[in-house]
Order: structure tokens, then C-alpha cells, then sequence
């Protein structure tokens, strides 16, 4: 039996009812499901290539209802590592050097997180559920947020904030597919989508109800919830008026696809000079 067969019907019942939480039986699966989830055997969302090469995900609500279990069972400890004390209940990764992963001091991965060997965590954060593909830098104070999907040979600049979805469990979570740069201090939340090979400008900020305009063309698309693989994306203003008279709202702006000369591990500035702007 495959491991979702195994563990699956004892979280859905523990979720639909808590006292299943005294048995053994229960909190041992609660236990191997975020176990598998450290070790990259289990994912919260999977993505699968279909027809025209587009990508789709399925989020695996089940798996997020046993992170949600592990706060419940799990007690608090205090943890200390080197000079660092903590409190709380969740310890944090271990084994990076086996794994082939990259921490530099003091970035943080929790248990039930994974990273993907050649992947580099600078003094930053990666959340439980979460999953931090090959090649990809997670550069300085980035928070990669619970159960946030982040592909391969990505780059999260500094500062950036990718948030966090566990609840509802069906939600969807944060995905930034293979390849995207995200510029320092951007703010991608709410189960947004970030299609493969993207790039996005400094201090962009996307939520599931942000209108993202591509103007790009001789007229204006709008999206919400997702940025189109290779979209060039800085920060923008759309006007709008107000009791109190006219406002401008944030409003992020796709200026233009990436060109073969500005692919995968180029730097934010080369991409956007393409389009005649700076970072």
C-alpha cells in the first residue's frame, strides 16, 4: 500500500473527530505523515504537466489536516541549538549535510518542511509543509510560508514573503514554479500562483484579489490568483475614486515575457532593462 493509503484514513477521521487523538493508532499516523513530509515523501500539493505543457496542481487537503493534528498532539519544549534557546513545538530540520542542503547561519527550516539537495536557505525561514526545490536560494530574512511550493533553480531575494495556507485544508497554498526570480522585498500571499520562469520586480505585492494587469499589448488583460509563465512583473498604480476623491491602488503591471537572452539565472536588472525600466 502506498504510503496516502496507509495514513490517509486515520487523519481524515481524526479530523472529522478530535477524540480519535487519544488513540495511538491515530497519533502514529498523525506522527509518519509530517515525518514523510521531512523527508520529501509526501507533498502538499503536486503539480502535473498537461496538454500545451501547462502545469496543474492538486492540493492534498489530507496532508495539511495532519499538520494541523501535529499542533494539537504535540507538547511544548524548549530546544537549544549553539547560543539559540526556543520554545515551541516543533523541532527543527536535521541531517542538512546528508541531504545536501545548504543553511547558512541562523536560517531556520522546521521539521515537516523539505528542501531539495542543492537547495541554499540563507538567514531565512522555511515554514512546516513547506518544499524548496533544487537550485534554489532562499537569500536573506525570505520567509517561505507553511505549505508554500517553490520550485527548482528559483531565487526568493531578500526579504521576500511568500505566505503561509493551511486552512482551509482544500486551499490552495503559495506556488512559484521552476525558475521564477522574485525581487527583494516582494509579498506573494493568499494561494497566489506564480507561473514557471517568471520575473518579478522589487516590491511587488500579489494577493489572491490584486488585480494584475498585463499591458504588454495594445490592450489591457487582467488576472487575479496568477502570474502567466514568463511574465515580466513590476509594481503599478491604477487610479480609483473614492468618497474622500481619487486614489491610487497597487496594482502589479506585466510588462513583457522574458526573451531566451534574459533566461533562468539572470539578475531582476537585466530582465527589466529588456522593457526599458529599472528595479
Amino acid at each position: 500500500m502506498s504510503l496516502e493509503e496507509t495514513l490517509r484514513p486515520r487523519i481524515t477521521a481524526a479530523f472529522a473527530d478530535r477524540s480519535l487523538l487519544a488513540t495511538a493508532d491515530v497519533r502514529d499516523a498523525i506522527e509518519a505523515t509530517v515525518a514523510a513530509l521531512d523527508r520529501g515523501e509526501l507533498r502538499v500539493a503536486s503539480p502535473r504537466t498537461v496538454d500545451g505543457g501547462d502545469t496543474e496542481w492538486t492540493v492534498h487537503s489530507w496532508v495539511k489536516e495532519a499538520i494541523l493534528l501535529f499542533f494539537a498532539v504535540r507538547k511544548m519544549e524548549k530546544m537549544e541549538v549553539g547560543p539559540f534557546e526556543y520554545h515551541d513545538k516543533v523541532p527543527l530540520k536535521h541531517d542538512l549535510e546528508a541531504a545536501g542542503v545548504r543553511v547558512v547561519p541562523p536560517g531556520v527550516a522546521r521539521y515537516g518542511s523539505f528542501l531539495e539537495r542543492g537547495a541554499i536557505l540563507m538567514p531565512g525561514y522555511v515554514n512546516i509543509g513547506a518544499r524548496v526545490g533544487a537550485g534554489t536560494m532562499v537569500d536573506t530574512w525570505a520567509t517561505v510560508g507553511s505549505c508554500a511550493q517553490i520550485g527548482q533553480d528559483c531565487h526568493l531575494a531578500g526579504g521576500v514573503g511568500i505566505g503561509g495556507v493551511l486552512e482551509p485544508p482544500n486551499a490552495s497554498p503559495v506556488i512559484v514554479e521552476d525558475g521564477v526570480f522574485v525581487g527583494s522585498r516582494v509579498v506573494i500571499v493568499d494561494g497566489v500562483r506564480i507561473g514557471r520562469e517568471a520575473v518579478i520586480g522589487a516590491g511587488v505585492v500579489i494577493t489572491q484579489t490584486t488585480p494584475i494587469l498585463d499591458v504588454s499589448g495594445p490592450g489591457v488583460v487582467e488576472y487575479r490568483g496568477v502570474v502567466p509563465p514568463r511574465s515580466v512583473v513590476i509594481p503599478g498604480v491604477r487610479k480609483k475614486q473614492f468618497p474622500a476623491g481619487e486614489y491610487g491602488l497597487p496594482c502589479p503591471l506585466i510588462i513583457g515575457r522574458r526573451s531566451a537572452g534574459t533566461d533562468r539565472k539572470v539578475s531582476l536588472n537585466a530582465a527589466l532593462r529588456d522593457f526599458g525600466v529599472s528595479g
